[in-house]
């Protein structure tokens, strides 16, 4: 069922009321229209508004008849002006009561002090002598686009780029806006965010059902001004006999995306880990299962150091101890393959008309040498997996954002050095450190193939330095630790005498 829309003006000529609501965890205004929240503010690392009037927010309490084409946000009376949450009153309800067209609505929002959960339980009762059916919907909206540079800025990040939803057992992403198809579906949640925070609306009562959808063709604008419309609600269709009530309870989840908190709520679907690039066919690999330990890792090492910097380093060093083994074995294939190089250019040379006698005068040279072709390529195929994963923990870990790890303060309205380890090096060095190790690595890593192609491996350190210019400094700092340690266990490899030479 699509959203009701338009939306018809609130039916009363009384001001808009607000309420403040103050927690530790987040600041709200609940305005009389609707009980939608007028501002929220989280208190996570600075001040993050999650509501932009006019351009992401809520629309507040809809309610319409099917006979009326136009839906009303339901004007209501806020039972109190300010309330506060705190550990002497870790709980505190706001109701707000109203009508519409003979019917009594009554809306309650319950606050918690330790958790960016808001319960609303909406109730409808119908005193006529006849029955009444009803569409009432809880929607929350965006801005399809925000490419306006200057508003991104202000926002500081927390403007949505994606719709997800579960339904069936599964969950589905919508990324960017501007793609956005009608939805319509029984589920547990919808979630309106991006990489780090979100609004959830989880219904717990049945007949509920998850809305979505976007303005068409929003894509296809080349204006910089802002394009579309995408909403998100919960929508449910109850019939009230005459004398009866209808309840129907939501919750609100404005917040960050850390994965206890989610997963306190079965939201953790919410976070997308994404999937390692294997034919489809095959399934997929889906990455939870490795990215959550290590996001789950990191964060106790955190708790134990005190700084995600630390915590990153420490991280990088154990997966780098755990494959210890595997690197060594794949390095020792590299150095035998190089030994055996001049014989193998000497087959190439010989048997260059022959293909199929130079590939069998080449293999049993491999075994006459002991050596796998394929020893230098497997064990290091085994570690992708899991560094792609300590990769995506990081590139979702919104606990990263305004942590510090080198911070020596600002000048000039610079940081120096490491402030935000989810925001980019403002003095990129630790972009140009990253490159000049993947330089030294690379140099360092024995080749058994075309000259030329190794000059040309050597390149890669510049196209990266390029590319991690502009990429969150945790992840900058991962890669960096890992290539110092790469040319550590390189350096400790060439000490030693290689088992087998040419």
């Amino acid at each position: 069922m699509p959203l009701p829309v338009p939306l018809a003006p609130v039916e009363t000529t009384k001001p808009q009321r607000l309420t403040r609501v103050t927690t530790p965890l987040y600041e709200t205004s609940i305005s009389s229209e609707g009980g939608k929240f007028q501002e929220f503010v989280l208190h996570y690392r600075g001040e993050k508004p999650m509501v932009v009037v006019g351009d992401l927010g809520p629309v507040g309490l809809v309610v319409a008849k099917p006979e009326n084409q136009l839906s009303q946000v339901v004007a209501m009376q806020p039972s109190a002006e300010s309330l506060k949450v705190d550990a002497g009153q870790p709980k505190q309800e706001l109701v707000l009561v109203g009508s519409h067209e003979g019917l009594r609505v009554q809306q309650t929002l319950t606050f918690h002090a330790d958790s960016y959960a808001v319960d609303t339980r909406v109730r409808i009762e119908n005193p006529s002598a006849s029955s009444q059916s009803l569409t009432v919907t809880l929607p929350w909206f965006t801005r399809q686009d925000w490419r306006d540079d200057k508003a991104k800025e202000r926002f500081q990040g927390q403007h949505p780029t994606e719709v997800v939803w579960s339904a069936d057992g599964k969950t589905e992403h919508v990324d960017p806006l501007c793609t956005l198809q009608p939805v319509s579906t029984d589920g547990s949640w919808i979630v309106l965010g991006n990489v780090w925070y979100m609004t959830a609306l989880i219904p717990h009562t049945g007949g509920f059902k998850l809305i979505a959808q976007g303005e068409d063709k929003a894509c296809e604008s080349k204006s910089k001004q802002p394009v579309g419309r995408a909403t998100i609600a919960v929508q449910a269709t109850p019939s009230i006999a005459a004398g009866q009530a209808w309840e129907g309870t939501v919750t609100f989840f404005v917040g960050p995306k850390e994965y206890d908190r989610l997963k306190a709520l079965g939201l953790e679907g919410a976070i997308n880990f994404g999937g390692f690039p294997i034919p489809r066919r095959w399934g997929g690999l889906p990455m939870d299962w490795l990215g959550v330990p290590i996001l789950l890792l990191m964060n106790w090492v955190y708790r134990h150091v005190g700084n995600y910097g630390i915590a990153i380093i420490l991280l990088t060093v154990v997966s780098k101890v755990l494959f210890y083994p595997l690197t060594v074995k794949s390095m020792r294939s590299m150095k035998a393959m190089q030994a055996l190089q001049p014989q193998i250019n000497s087959l190439r040379n010989k048997y260059k008309s022959d293909p199929q006698r130079l590939q069998k005068e080449t293999m049993d040279l491999y075994r006459e040498h002991k050596v796998n072709p394929m020893g230098g390529c497997l064990p290091m195929l085994a570690q992708v997996p899991i560094f792609y994963a300590l990769y995506l923990a990081l590139s979702v870990s919104v606990e990263l954002q305004g942590a510090t790890f080198l911070c020596f303060g600002r000048l000039f309205g610079v940081d120096l050095w490491i402030c935000d380890l989810a925001g980019h090096d403002p003095t990129y060095v630790l972009p140009i450190l990253m490159g000049i190790t993947m330089f030294i690595q690379q140099k360092l890593t024995p080749t058994a193939g075309d000259p030329r192609q190794a000059k040309m491996m050597l390149v890669m350190p510049f196209v990266f330095t390029y590319m991690f210019l502009s990429l969150p400094a945790g992840l900058v700092l991962y890669w960096t630790v890992s290539n110092v340690l790469q040319i550590l266990q390189q350096r400790l490899m060439d000490r030693r005498k290689t088992p087998r030479t040419a």
